[in-house]
């Protein structure tokens, strides 16, 4: 069966970022860890099943994806302070929750869900991120298609549940959270 829309399709890969040389180990899917989605859903970069597109189990692909395939370009505007009193809970800083290198989901002013990275925690305010993870880089994707099917039902309640990649946390940039 080949991967077409509305089919589940399971994949090892491995995720490397970088130029050149330097490429460094992002991400793996395993077998016993594979990615499942149902393709054409929205669920993966459109760039990232385009690729896939028309693949049957066995198959082996290794491709790039660049920055404007994928996350986008790094763009410093998305770099923010923002007053400490902003994650204040019943008059106390969340420390707990507001730590360097912790992401955070937080609503914009116009509603809209997204993630902060925090990046450092100062004085009077913390400076954070609203860059994706992967802005800016080139990603190197090699792997195997290790399954192609129509998609059961538990399946399907199964991505449901899982929702995204934030833990389910609602975080407004995930498929499943939007």
């Amino acid at each position: 069966m080949k991967i077409t829309a509305n089919k589940f399709v399971s994949v090892v890969y491995d995720l490397n970022v970088g130029e050149g040389e330097e490429l460094e180990l992002m991400e793996k899917a395993t077998r016993e860890e594979p990615l499942n989605f149902v393709f054409g859903t929205g669920a993966m970069l459109p760039a990232f099943e385009k690729k896939l597109s028309g693949m049957t189990t066995g198959d082996t692909f290794k491709f790039i994806l660049h920055p404007c395939d994928a996350y986008g370009d790094y763009n410093e505007e998305n770099l923010m302070e923002l007053p400490k009193n902003v994650f204040e809970i019943d008059g106390e800083f969340d420390a707990k929750m507001i730590r360097e290198g912790n992401t955070v989901p937080m609503v914009d002013s116009d509603g809209n869900r997204l993630n902060g990275s925090v990046m450092e925690v100062k004085e009077d305010v913390v400076l954070i991120d609203f860059n994706h993870p992967l802005a800016g880089e080139t990603l190197h994707f090699s792997g195997e298609v290790i399954d192609v099917h129509d998609p059961t039902a538990k399946e399907l309640a199964e991505l449901s549940a899982k929702g995204c990649d934030c833990g389910g946390e609602d975080c407004g940039s995930c498929p499943g959270c939007s």
